[in-house]
């Protein structure tokens, strides 16, 4: 594809990349800015609902392809460069974004003079410090807190970013501009807090059984559904891939729900990044004093009976950490000498067809 062609406009990464700078920069003398505009990798991923494991190696295809046209600039950790950490856009490429998206650029309203407002005192910084920020935007923040907003009700981010700008996601872009620092402004200060997505469940016929955690929505539904005749459960939880990391803290609710503490079981796809997910989602639930994340060695033991199927394209990270690798137990030494080979299992072969052949699930600690 040539820089410009259309076809890019195809890409999620891309679009969701585009649609936060344009609320950020657009209309705020983007000319005039000299630092280019950047999203943090992971960030950008979960806004955009890339979460699964093949939408985001998708999202790393393509991020690399833009970055070789010169639609983009990627950072990558020293020593790293198959992990992406932020994406920037080049300020020479602003012109081909600029005619990628010329249909969808609203209108730039004529400019404001900030150096006649007066500023409710939330804002007061605003006087002496210069900003890119959307003249249009500070206004309405402007307008929230002389009309008492700073002492609502908390509420979700995006509810209280509809009430100020009209736009639901407009304050999550914001969160990584200059106007958000301690001494500026705060989610608290804009009586607000981030609400983590939460997970998807059903409760199991099992009263006593451990909880389920499946990475992926097709092997959610086909465990939920195997459950209900296998009655194991008490319950299957879709984790939503890296989402699952942020989201692990609802399941101190469905711990209540379903009648206490039990065992918390994990079944993902056998690759890095469906390693990694667990054990840092299991930091967070030992932090806030649930049980341990652990791996559902019966699961894990049928998908390594298939072998490896795919191959890591040669961009992607196929490396782990060895306690990463350590949290499968007694399936470490297979799991790594997979992944050396650079090769991996999606847990879709676990599936709906494969467990109704199955007459029981039992621990295989």
């Amino acid at each position: 594809m040539s820089e410009a062609d259309p076809r890019w406009l195809e890409r999620p990464i891309l679009r969701e990349f585009f649609e936060q700078w344009r609320k950020k920069r657009w209309g705020a003398n983007e000319a005039g800015v000299r630092s280019p505009f950047f999203r943090d990798w992971e960030r950008l991923l979960e806004e955009a609902g890339l979460v699964s494991a093949d939408d985001r190696r998708a999202a790393d295809r393509d991020a690399r392809a833009m970055a070789q046209a010169g639609l983009l600039r990627l950072k990558t950790p020293k020593y790293r460069p198959y992990e992406i950490e932020r994406v920037f856009l080049p300020n020479e490429a602003l012109p081909e974004w600029l005619s990628l998206f010329a249909s969808e650029l609203p209108v730039v309203r004529a400019s404001v003079d900030l150096a006649r407002v007066r500023w409710a005192p939330e804002l007061s910084f605003l006087e002496k410090a210069p900003t890119t920020i959307a003249p249009e935007d500070l206004l309405k923040l402007n307008e929230f807190y002389q009309e008492g907003g700073g002492h609502r009700p908390v509420v979700p981010i995006k509810e209280r970013s509809l009430q100020i700008f009209g736009d639901e996601k407009r304050l999550d872009a914001l969160l990584s501009s200059s106007l958000f620092r301690m001494d500026r402004l705060t989610p608290e200060s804009l009586r607000c807090e981030i609400v983590t997505e939460p997970p998807g469940w059903k409760r199991g016929p099992s009263a006593e059984g451990p909880v389920l955690v499946l990475e992926n929505a097709a092997t959610w539904h086909s465990y939920a559904r195997w459950n209900q005749a296998c009655g194991v459960f008490s319950a299957v939880v879709y984790g939503g891939g890296n989402r699952f990391i942020e989201s692990s803290v609802f399941l101190e609710e469905i711990l209540r729900e379903v009648g206490g503490r039990r065992r918390l079981l994990y079944f993902g796809d056998l690759d890095a990044q469906g390693l990694r997910i667990p054990c840092r989602a299991s930091t967070r639930t030992l932090a806030r004093g649930l049980p341990t994340v652990e791996p559902d060695l019966w699961s894990y033991r049928r998908l390594l009976q298939f072998g490896a199927c795919k191959k890591f394209d040669a961009t992607e990270d196929s490396t782990i950490t060895a306690k990463e690798l350590a949290w499968l137990g007694p399936l470490a030494t297979p799991a790594g000498e997979l992944l050396l080979r650079r090769e991996w299992i999606p847990q879709e072969h676990i599936g709906w067809e494969f467990l109704s052949r199955q007459e029981k699930w039992a621990s295989e600690l």
